[in-house]
């Protein structure tokens, strides 16, 4: 039991536990793949800080990337980027490939492409490396105090 599980436990949230051999690199390409679901509807969790090393999440589709320079005007910040996977772990207490927005070790600022929302489910990680679960986008919003942005990259 993860501890992303033990929170949507907690909070009585409905999802459906996805398990699927993972590949080293193989990112959501692989996963969505393996799960046979469309690759726009798997979720990355990335761990971003910015220059003044604060960290904070990213939420964006499979088959995007995050502008990490329109992200940063819009926080106000000089930059932003994503952190080294050592850093990255050491803020969620997951090991990257398996990063879940849920029960991160460090409470940080969840940013997500407000595009995810139009979904009807989604595919995001459930806390360890070939473990997805699939939720409601509402669900992410409800539990995280998600902040919508708009600054995917094809």
């Amino acid at each position: 039991m993860t501890l992303a599980v033990r929170m949507l436990l907690e909070q009585k949230v409905e999802f459906k536990p996805c398990l699927y051999d993972y590949q080293e690199k193989g990112g959501t390409a692989a996963s969505s793949r393996e799960l046979g679901v469309p690759e726009h509807a798997v979720i990355k969790t990335l761990i971003f800080e910015d220059e003044k090393k604060k960290p904070f999440i990213v939420l964006m589709h499979g088959d995007l990337q995050v502008s990490a320079k329109q992200l940063a005007r819009l926080l106000n910040v000089k930059s932003v980027s994503p952190c080294d996977a050592q850093v990255a772990d050491r803020h969620s207490g997951y090991t990257v490939g398996g990063t879940s927005p849920f029960g991160t070790k460090k409470a940080m600022p969840v940013y997500a492409e407000k595009s995810i929302f139009d979904l009807e489910k989604i595919y995001i990680n459930g806390g360890k490396r070939g473990f997805l679960i699939e939720i409601k986008p509402s669900e992410i919003e409800r539990l995280l105090n998600v902040t919508k942005v708009e600054v995917a990259i094809a």
